[in-house]
């Protein structure tokens, strides 16, 4: 089975899906698409469930669970029992609070443990980058992620050429090695010092050269 490869993603994209259609949250770093899981309590009893998920669409709910991804839990001021804590209103998968004839035990993984709605990774430094290609002496501006490669700034950059396979990569004459992080290959984010000596941080953006390898794929 091939291994599923989860993309590391910035703040920016994930703001994006911010509809009950198209609805990304975060959880501890992990960028879930719960867009199918809206869908599914649509039109049915238990619609209401699902409103403080859309209310928080594109945004990170990281403080409604532990470090262990579980939901933070209270101890019930009535009954003293220990009760998940949803000052929100309920959502799907959580029991009611009080007793109730209706309780009954989860049988199921709850969606936020679940990585069928995983999609993504928060990155830990989103990070300008400017792109030149020298054969036409368009620019691009980027954020990408500081664990992107080479080869993911690459298929970030398609939209503005899409040719963009057809050209060495180069940062002050040097070729970049694809596989490696921009930090690996040399190209440091100094936006922490710029400020720290008073200057703006984006003072100096670093710019990758884009030279074109004439291989007929313009053809």
């Amino acid at each position: 089975m091939k291994r599923r490869i989860i993309p590391f993603m910035t703040m920016k994209e994930v703001v994006l899906h911010n509809t009950e259609n198209d609805c990304w949250v975060i959880i501890n770093g992990r960028i879930l698409d719960l867009t199918p899981l809206i869908e599914k309590y649509k039109g049915i009893e238990e619609h209401n469930l699902i409103k403080p998920i859309i209310a928080h669409a594109g945004k990170d709910i990281s403080h409604w669970f532990n470090k262990n991804n579980n939901i933070i839990e209270f101890i019930h001021p009535i009954t003293g029992v220990k009760v998940p804590y949803t000052p929100h209103g309920r959502i799907p998968d959580v029991g009611l609070q009080v007793p109730s004839t209706e309780w009954e035990a989860l049988q199921t993984l709850p969606w936020w443990q679940d990585s069928k709605y995983v999609v993504g990774i928060l990155t830990k430094n989103s990070r300008p980058i400017r792109i030149m290609n020298t054969l036409n002496g368009e620019s691009a501006l980027l954020h990408v992620c500081c664990e992107d490669n080479i080869k993911r700034i690459l298929e970030r950059y398609l939209p503005f050429n899409k040719h963009a396979t057809s050209y060495t990569w180069k940062f002050e004459h040097k070729i970049l090695d694809m596989d490696l992080t921009l930090d690996e290959n040399g190209i440091k984010d100094e936006r922490k010092l710029f400020l720290e000596i008073g200057l703006p941080d984006n003072f100096y953006i670093p710019c990758l050269m884009l030279y074109f390898n004439d291989d007929l794929t313009e053809a």
